[in-house]
């Protein structure tokens, strides 16, 4: 399997890393030895275009999925980003509060935004396969 699917509308074109899975709101989610590290997905970072600040969640915070996080200032919107799963906030990526653009620039890797110890494994499960975020991401685009 490809590390990744290439989704192209027009004449935009979105990376969705096929190691990691997806919610509906474009966060993506992997598991790093049993830690869900999360972020936003390629396809949310060209939408809010310049990023320009974040609002990280508190370490040691239980959080539920959907459960809103934080909030992303660009230079075009506001946007709130979501838990993909429930848990303990573990760990937050400091850098982002400097390095805002890394969520432009990286956002599959140093672009990272929190660990969360998952409550439950199986919720982990229930998140979009990178296919069908793909699609997800054809179907707004279509509109």
């Amino acid at each position: 399997m490809p590390d990744e699917i290439i989704v192209e509308v027009g004449r935009k074109k979105y990376i969705v890393k096929t190691d990691r899975k997806y919610t509906e709101t474009d966060e993506w989610a992997k598991i790093e030895n049993g830690i869900v590290v999360m972020g936003i997905a390629d396809y949310a970072q060209k939408e809010l275009k310049d990023i320009v600040g974040i609002e990280l969640p508190e370490t040691g915070r239980n959080i539920r999925k959907g459960e809103e996080l934080g909030v992303i200032e660009s230079v075009k919107a506001t946007s709130e980003y979501y838990a993909p799963v429930s848990g303990e906030i573990v760990e937050v990526n400091e850098r982002l509060l400097e390095e805002p653009e890394l969520l432009n620039i990286d956002p599959y890797g140093e672009g990272w935004i929190a660990k969360i110890k998952p409550q439950d494994p199986k919720e982990y499960e229930s998140l979009l396969p990178p296919e069908k975020y793909a699609e997800m991401i054809k179907q707004k685009e279509s509109k």
